[in-house]
C-alpha cells in the first residue's frame, strides 16, 4: 500500500524565500511518501479498513511540522511510542476485511476510528481499571502485549493510521456511521470528542462565564459543545486567525478576541465579565475578582496560561488540553486565587444529558438530532499524494484561511 510514513530520510526539497519557520520545517521534515506491506491482522478479532476522509489532528501537524518548542526533548510520553510511524487518527473508513472473531462491523460498512492502543484491542485481559471504568485514554497497558508501544493508532509502528490505502483496527475500536451523517460530518468524531471530555469533566456553573482559547479544531468543538449542552453560559474565545473568529461567531461565542496584544486581550474580557482589573509594577494586569468562571485552553502555551490565570474567578479552572513543550510562566495568579489547573487527556465513556456512553456514540446521536453541525470547520480537502500541500495550508494558516484540513481519498 501507499502510505506517508513519519521516521524516513528527509526528502531534498526547496523552501521559498522569507519563508515562515514552519514551512522551513516542512522541507525538512522525515516525513516521505512509501510503499510499504499491507496492514496484517494482529488478533483475529481485529479488521482491515480503507481510510475515506482523514482529519490532521493538531498533534500530527505538530509532530510533522517539527513544531515542538525549544523544551521538548524531555517528553516522558516518548515511552509510549514507536517508530517509524503512519499517523492519523481522525478516520471515517469503509471495512473491507474482517477476521475470524470480529464482531458487529460488516465489509462494507462506513466507520469511525476510536483510535486508543488499551486493553482490548492489545488481547490483554482482564481490563485494567481505567479500561474497565471507560477511561480508554488512561490505560496501563500501552506498551504491554505484542503490538508495539503507542498510546493509539498512528503512534505505533504496528498500527498504521489514516495516512495510508489500507488501516488496521479492533472490532472495538470501528463505530458505525449512520447513512445520514456525511464523511465530512463524521471526521469531526475524534475532535469533538475531546472537547467533550474536557467540558463534562470540567463543566462549567450554571449562567456562568467560559472562555476558550485557541479556535483551531478542539476550541471550535468546545464552543459547539457548551452551545447544545449548556446554552445558558455565555462564551468568550481567543482566535487567532480570521478564519477561526468567523467560525467562532458562527457556532454561537458571544465574545470574539484577538490574541494579542494580551494586555488588551485581559482588559477586554475583563469588561466582559465584570470583574476588577489589577495593574502590578510590571506585565499583565490580572483580575480580582475574577471575570471567567472556567478557560479551556486548546493551545496549551506558557503566555496562554498567563492569561487564563489572570481572568479566572478564584478558585476558577484551567483546563489544559492543548499540547505544547512546557515553558516557563508566571504563575503566581495559580496560587493566590487558589486556582485549579487540570489536564484533559483525549476521551471515554461520558456523560451526557444523564447517559454514559461512549464520546464517539454521543457524538453520532447529537449530529443525527441535528444538535451539533461541525462540517462549516472542513475548509481544505488534499489527496494522499499531495500531503505536503496540506501541511503547508496549515503551515501559513493566516494565508490559506485553512482550519481543519483532512486527507481525501475517496
Amino acid at each position: 500500500m501507499r502510505a506517508l510514513v513519519y521516521g524516513v530520510p528527509p526528502e531534498d526539497v526547496g523552501v521559498p524565500e522569507h519563508a515562515g519557520p514552519l514551512v522551513q520545517n516542512l522541507a525538512r521534515t522525515p516525513t516521505g511518501l512509501r510503499d510499504m506491506p499491507d496492514p496484517v491482522l494482529p488478533h483475529e478479532d481485529w479488521v482491515i479498513a480503507r481510510p475515506l476522509l482523514t482529519g490532521i489532528c493538531g498533534s500530527d501537524s505538530k509532530q510533522i511540522l517539527l513544531d515542538f518548542g525549544a523544551d521538548a526533548a524531555d517528553n516522558a510520553l516518548a515511552a509510549f511510542c514507536s517508530f517509524p510511524q503512519v499517523m492519523g487518527h481522525e478516520v471515517v473508513a469503509e471495512v473491507v476485511e474482517l477476521g475470524p472473531r470480529a464482531r458487529g462491523l460488516e465489509a462494507g460498512q462506513r466507520v469511525v476510528l476510536n483510535p486508543w492502543l488499551s486493553c482490548g484491542p492489545r488481547g490483554i485481559a482482564p481490563p485494567c481499571p481505567a479500561c474497565e471504568s471507560g477511561d480508554y485514554s488512561l490505560c496501563w497497558s500501552f506498551t504491554d502485549g505484542d503490538i508495539k508501544p503507542g498510546i493509539h493508532t498512528g503512534l505505533s509502528a504496528d498500527v498504521t493510521g489514516g495516512y495510508a490505502e489500507l488501516m488496521p483496527a479492533h472490532d472495538s475500536m470501528l463505530f458505525p456511521v449512520p447513512d445520514s451523517i456525511p464523511d465530512e460530518a463524521a471526521v469531526f468524531a475524534d475532535p469533538f470528542s475531546v472537547s467533550l471530555h474536557a467540558i463534562t469533566r470540567h463543566p462549567p456553573p450554571r449562567s456562568g462565564r467560559a472562555l476558550v482559547y485557541g479556535a483551531g479544531s478542539l476550541g471550535l468543538c468546545a464552543v459547539a459543545i457548551l452551545g447544545a449542552l449548556y446554552p445558558d453560559v455565555a462564551v468568550a474565545v481567543v482566535a487567532r486567525f480570521d478564519a477561526q473568529a468567523e467560525l467562532a461567531g458562527h457556532f454561537g461565542a458571544a465574545k470574539v478576541l484577538a490574541h494579542e496584544p494580551r494586555s488588551v486581550l485581559i482588559e477586554e474580557l475583563v469588561a466582559w465579565g465584570g470583574g476588577r482589573l489589577r495593574q502590578p509594577l510590571l506585565g499583565l494586569p490580572m483580575a480580582h475578582p475574577g471575570a471567567v468562571d472556567v478557560v479551556y485552553d486548546t493551545v496549551g502555551k506558557p503566555e496562554t496560561f498567563e492569561v487564563g490565570v489572570r481572568v479566572l474567578r478564584a478558585r476558577g479552572t484551567l483546563v489544559k488540553a492543548g499540547v505544547h513543550a512546557p515553558g516557563r510562566w508566571e504563575w503566581s495568579p495559580l496560587y493566590f486565587k487558589e486556582i485549579s489547573w487540570v489536564g484533559s487527556n483525549a476521551f471515554g465513556v461520558e456523560e451526557v444529558d444523564g447517559r454514559r456512553r461512549h464520546a464517539i456514540e454521543h457524538y453520532l446521536d447529537l449530529v443525527t438530532a441535528g444538535r451539533i453541525d461541525l462540517r462549516p470547520m472542513l475548509t481544505h480537502t488534499f489527496r494522499l499524494e499531495r500531503w505536503r500541500e496540506a501541511f503547508l495550508a496549515i503551515a501559513d494558516q493566516g494565508e490559506s484561511g485553512a482550519v481543519k484540513v483532512a486527507i481525501d481519498q475517496r
